[in-house]
């Protein structure tokens, strides 16, 4: 597991381990049940404070992908499939309209819109 960390990031640290540990757990390069590395040991390996780590695993935590077991440590739980799913689509629904917004911004239509989006899934298809 490698968690990059931006200080130079508007998006506070915290946020930034949170988000990258989610989205290795929700791609399944970090397995269920598998133990995560400790508050401390976290902290140390990416240089931040204590309260930085502690802050994002218990943000994981709150939203239903780890738990925090008191003096064993935290692991990744299981992830309901409908919930991951429901979550998921809410994120696609995100991305796709900061997408409209931003293609709107630059006057395209919507089938230049889909003209594009269509030309990334097919290289994005042809790159797997």
């Amino acid at each position: 597991m490698k968690i990059i960390i931006q200080n130079s990031s508007e998006v506070p640290i915290y946020q930034q381990i949170y988000e990258q540990l989610k989205e290795e757990i929700l791609a399944g390069k970090i397995a269920q049940g598998e133990i995560l590395p400790s508050i401390r040991q976290l902290s140390k390996e990416l240089k931040v404070s204590v309260i930085t780590t502690t802050r994002a695993y218990t943000d994981l935590e709150n939203d239903g992908y780890i738990m925090i077991v008191q003096g064993k440590g935290c692991f990744v739980k299981e992830i309901n499939r409908d919930i991951l799913e429901e979550k998921v689509l809410s994120i696609i629904e995100e991305h796709f309209t900061e997408i409209w917004k931003c293609a709107k911004m630059l006057g395209k239509s919507n089938e230049e819109l889909f003209e594009i989006i269509k030309t990334l899934t097919e290289e994005l298809n042809n790159e797997n």
